[in-house]
């Protein structure tokens, strides 16, 4: 069942710890601006995907961290993402300024932007995907996160949103079948010879498919383990991995102390009506917004 009582917490509006010192790091708005909301694990892959492809903050696309309140959409949010969702992303060296919307767009964009341009900063200078020349290579890396999209998160928010103990077990199964069938397709990779891309291997770069899946395996340490007393499964390789992967400089510069996600998703582990888009999906058994 879940974890003590509902205490009416609420999400935060402003970020914490080092995710907080990024934030004031890029307050001043440029070329890009990016609408977030500081516990929402959409947007932290985004942010991540920013962080990582090293966009020159000063001289080329200085990244504008804006937080607003998801739930008090502004209308300046809701004329760059028509369901008044985040992540959005404007961009102002257009004119007049045009916008994207859906956090897997949002991080092609900036993929495509990042490894056209040869000035960039000091983070890396790697892709989030294999070289253009192994097409193959690059469509495993997307099995890998179609993965993450059609079964870990969904798997996610019906494992935390559960009530009752049968359901809540349940969930525990499908959340973890769903892991298992993300190390499957790691291993798949692993056996054809791929290991450059992906940090499930010791020398492997940080992929498109670690950055959609670690907002979600970073919550699992946090936010299940204190609702539902979910434990990571045991294993030598995939524990490396998890640690990695949470210990990733792009990744540790996104993230706010543990209070921040603890008080911020109270509302889902007590299932609270119209909590957000994302769980009255879940409750609905419909897709994902």
């Amino acid at each position: 069942m879940a974890h003590g009582q509902d205490s009416g917490k609420t999400y935060h509006l402003e970020c914490s710890g080092e995710a907080l010192i990024t934030s004031r790091a890029h307050a001043t708005p440029e070329h890009i601006t990016l609408f977030a909301g500081c516990f929402c694990p959409f947007v932290q892959r985004v942010w991540i995907t920013l962080e990582h492809l090293g966009i020159d903050y000063k001289v080329m696309l200085v990244v504008f961290y804006y937080e607003v309140d998801p739930y008090k959409k502004p209308a300046e949010l809701l004329e760059i993402s028509p369901k008044g969702l985040v992540p959005a992303i404007t961009l102002s060296s257009f004119s007049p300024p045009r916008a994207l919307n859906e956090s897997t767009v949002i991080i092609d964009f900036l993929e495509e932007l990042a490894t056209s341009d040869t000035k960039r900063s000091s983070h890396t200078t790697e892709s989030l995907f294999p070289p253009r020349s192994d097409p193959y290579a690059r469509a495993l890396v997307r099995l890998q996160a179609d993965n993450v999209n059609r079964s870990l998160i969904p798997a996610f928010y019906r494992y935390l949103q559960a009530q009752d103990e049968a359901k809540q077990v349940e969930g525990a199964r499908g959340f973890v079948d769903a892991l298992q069938g993300l190390v499957t397709l790691f291993e798949r990779a692993e056996r054809e010879g791929y290991t450059q891309h992906g940090l499930w291997h010791d020398r492997g770069s940080l992929s498109y498919a670690d950055v959609m899946a670690a907002p979600w395996l970073f919550r699992a340490t946090n936010v299940l383990k204190h609702y539902r007393g979910f434990v990571l499964p045991e294993g030598d390789r995939f524990r490396a991995y998890i640690d990695r992967l949470l210990d990733h400089p792009a990744f540790k510069r996104t993230c706010s102390t543990e209070k921040l996600y603890l008080d911020s998703y109270e509302r889902y582990a007590f299932n609270r009506p119209n909590t957000s888009q994302v769980a009255n999906a879940i409750n609905a058994g419909t897709a994902l917004p």
